[in-house]
């Protein structure tokens, strides 16, 4: 019988703990692929490298079961397991367990969730998983059998053309998880700021800092699913038109 093959992939690097939970529940299901970044690489979004070679490190080569690190980022990887590695279109490609929260506007700067929609572009069924703990011990327990079970239903179903899904998990016990919710990506955003330091040579250095601000107050988006104790599963396309706009601009005397 076939097995499915599964590329995954992640954004905080081949070594982290959510990767490796992941890596558990798809060889359950299928032939794994995994090519994750060599380190770290959170907040790169679909950021691609082309000023320095990408190398490939072998760590795995078992029947039904390949592990690779690379020293790009997580789209890189993606491209990389397919071309290089794969040779062509996995079934099936999942990124993360991501070790912080991708709901709401967070998606937009997601390495994570970059190599579910660079899977999407080329036509590859897709799915990011993020858990609300930035830790990198992170309690995964419980979770597992809903990330089955949406990996499953999507090699079973498909998803629809262009379209990929980012699953996140709540950071409370999982036996208290209500279930599911197929829903909406909240209007949030984040309030930014710069703290401002000096080094020891007096010169001026800044981290970026801010707070996440929802000013969504509707029942059926991610943020209000996750305060509620579900795990939000949100659609998403790659396609940015923005549709509704198209009729307006018309009217416009762009070429009087």
């Amino acid at each position: 019988m076939h097995k499915p093959v599964i590329l995954i992939t992640n954004d905080d690097g081949i070594n982290a703990p959510g990767i490796r939970i992941l890596i558990e529940i798809m060889r359950e299901i299928g032939e794994v692929v995994v090519v994750a970044p060599d380190k770290p690489q959170s907040g790169m979004s679909h950021a691609i490298t082309v000023s320095v070679p990408l190398r490939l490190k072998k760590i795995v080569d078992k029947k039904d079961y390949k592990e690779y690190s690379c020293n790009g980022t997580p789209v890189d990887s993606v491209k990389l397991g397919g071309k290089i590695i794969i040779k062509g279109k996995p079934d099936l490609l999942v990124s993360g367990i991501n070790h912080g929260s991708n709901s709401s506007i967070n998606i937009i700067y997601s390495g994570t969730m970059a190599a579910v929609l660079e899977a999407a572009i080329d036509g590859i069924p897709s799915i990011g998983f993020s858990i609300l703990d930035y830790s990198m011990k992170a309690d995964f327990k419980g979770s597992e059998k809903f990330i089955k079970k949406i990996a499953e239903n999507v090699l079973k179903n498909g998803l629809p053309s262009g379209t990929c899904l980012n699953v996140n998990i709540p950071t409370i016990d999982k036996s208290k998880i209500k279930g599911i919710k197929v829903c909406k990506q909240a209007k949030g955003y984040w309030k930014e700021e710069f703290d401002e330091r000096k080094d020891p040579h007096k010169r001026d250095y800044y981290w970026l800092t801010g707070v996440f601000q929802n000013g969504d107050k509707d029942s059926d988006t991610d943020e209000w699913a996750l305060a509620n104790n579900y795990i939000s599963v949100v659609p998403v396309k790659f396609d940015f038109t923005a549709y509704e706009a198209i009729s307006v601009i018309n009217k416009w005397k762009l070429n009087a």
